[in-house]
């Protein structure tokens, strides 16, 4: 079997771990050990109770995901934490986290798989972040129907439309989970239209205003993309299985 070690080191240099800063509570990379070697992958969105109850089923010992254990910060060892900690350590399973470095990734990133599953021509990224742009800039050429149609598709547990801008869209600015911290940049790098996870009741009349298309499609459901990515391409050059973990957070 496969070293902890060494499919560690592949995740740190695939997600460039060391060079993306990341928001406090973060805390990129492992961070719960196993017994030290690997013999099934899996990836899974946030670092829940049920997700780490999916994959003590189904023979993970390396867990990939997105949001990990430590974003509220320093806390004692009780209640659900506790659980959490107990069922990782009572059955090997190691947890390795990756936000923003799979979030901005160029090629295995959120945005970028985002963008290529719609169909669309990433040309450049937005919203930078400790000198790492965290968003993704796709050419358009398409109307708020065509865009509507995809997103149908892609995200068949529906999605919110704020449809306040153009019909005809040039530029679709991309940046999964929490958007809100683009919607300042739209019109500086000539988007009319933001795809996202999701927003806040006052950015209705933000869009309004400023007369830009809005489509919140949830911020699971656009965050599942880069833990698949990075724990299928992990998985195929250990020549191990991945298996996505599915938690139905509807949010």
């Amino acid at each position: 079997m496969p070293e902890l070690r060494d499919i560690l080191d592949f995740c740190d240099e695939r997600t460039r771990r060391s060079f993306v800063k990341d928001f406090p509570g973060a805390e990129n990379g492992l961070q719960i050990e196993n017994d030290g070697t690997v013999s099934r992958i899996g990836a899974a969105v946030d670092a829940s109770e049920s997700a780490f109850r999916k994959a003590v089923d189904a023979g993970v010992d390396f867990l990939i995901v997105h949001h990990g254990l430590f974003w509220g910060g320093t806390r004692p060892f009780t209640g659900p934490f506790r659980r959490k900690l107990k069922l990782a350590l009572d059955n090997n399973l190691a947890v390795y986290s990756s936000h923003l470095p799979l979030d901005a990734h160029h090629e295995i990133g959120n945005n970028i798989l985002l963008a290529q599953a719609l169909g669309l021509e990433a040309h450049g990224g937005f919203v930078p972040y400790e000198g790492v742009n965290i968003g993704l800039l796709a050419k358009a050429g398409l109307t708020r129907a065509d865009l509507r149609e995809r997103l149908a598709t892609l995200f068949p547990a529906g999605f919110t439309a704020i449809e306040k801008g153009a019909e005809e869209l040039e530029h679709i600015g991309i940046l999964t989970g929490s958007g809100r911290s683009a919607l300042p940049e739209l019109r500086a790098n000539a988007c009319d239209t933001l795809v996202t996870g999701e927003l806040r009741q006052e950015h209705f009349t933000f869009a309004e205003e400023e007369g830009l298309n809005l489509y919140l499609c949830g911020h699971y459901a656009t965050e599942t993309f880069g833990v698949r990515a990075l724990a299928d391409e992990t998985a195929r050059l250990f020549r191990l299985e991945s298996i996505y973990l599915d938690t139905g957070c509807p949010l």
